[in-house]
């Protein structure tokens, strides 16, 4: 029994990097209806300038800071001038595509400039487990820093102006606009939001690893997907726990199979399969009502 709760622990370790990237996907779909298949590797590209800026002697913590700061403006930038010109010829097919460009472009661009050479990130947090219990505590960090997180977005979005304008846009564009609502400047934060928050899910997947290099977050992307599709697109909340329920899965598929290699890999897969057929909109997802 005790291996069995030392797995699920570790798979909340996973999962919360899981879950970190899955309230970016949903960021950007609740504001613009659109999956960002480029978010894990815009994640690496942030990841790896957390790690020049460490190589230069600044302590980690200090370095994400600076990395969510530098992502944001980025993320921003990118919805501006890639994602907004595409956007207004009303054909999310072509936004897909230049998402999936940029997934190659972004993941080119991190080897051009960084190498290919695996690197080495320091550790966030302390190693050792937490007392006389079977807890790392990389784990609880971890756990902290996702709550941290869900508890800034939940005030952003519910005590802030800034936040009524993001669900707004997100419900409804038109009415938004009408009054008075500038839905392309909610669009980019919603964009420099989700950068800022692969820039963390980067940097701490990276942290927990014995290096990382350009294929760091192409797995994670995958997880965060399915995550995302089980709790539902449109659903913070759902983010979170559907990142954690895949990461415990993910643990606990590792420990008790064994008789299939790579089957990890297919649990996500199953996931949301599984999802789509009992509840498409995914555990947390509003259902949609439209008249005819």
């Amino acid at each position: 029994m005790s291996l069995f709760f030392s797995q699920v622990f570790n798979g909340v370790g996973n999962g919360v990097v899981y879950a970190s990237v899955a309230l970016a996907l949903v960021l950007i779909f609740r504001t613009t209806g659109l999956l960002n298949f480029a978010q894990g590797e815009m994640a690496l590209f942030s990841t790896y300038f957390t790690w020049k800026l460490t190589a230069q002697g600044l302590p980690i913590a200090a370095a994400i800071g600076v990395s969510m700061v530098v992502s944001f403006v980025a993320g921003a930038l990118i919805e501006r001038v890639l994602i907004r010109p595409v956007e207004a010829a009303r054909n999310p097919l072509n936004v897909v595509i230049v998402t999936l460009g940029m997934f190659l472009a972004f993941n080119s661009l991190a080897q051009l400039v960084f190498g290919t050479n695996p690197q080495q990130m320091p550790s966030l947090f302390p190693a050792g487990k937490l007392g006389s219990l079977n807890i790392q505590k990389s784990t609880v960090g971890l756990g902290v820093v996702l709550v941290i997180e869900c508890v800034l977005l939940w005030l952003l979005l519910q005590k802030t102006r800034i936040g009524l304008a993001l669900r707004a846009v997100s419900s409804n564009p038109e009415s938004s606009r009408l009054v008075g609502i500038n839905t392309g400047n909610m669009l980019m934060l919603g964009w420099g939001l989700a950068a800022a928050l692969g820039a963390v899910a980067g940097s701490l997947v990276a942290a927990k690893g014995t290096g990382f290099d350009a294929s760091l977050m192409q797995q994670v992307l995958l997880y965060s997907f399915a995550g995302a599709a089980l709790g539902g697109f449109d659903s913070p909340l759902g983010a979170v726990v559907g990142g954690l329920v895949v990461g415990i899965a993910e643990a606990l598929t590792v420990q008790y199979v064994h008789a299939l290699q790579g089957i990890t890999i297919i649990v996500p897969l199953v996931l949301i399969l599984v999802v789509l057929l009992v509840r498409p909109n995914g555990l947390f997802g509003r259902k949609i009502v439209e008249r005819v």
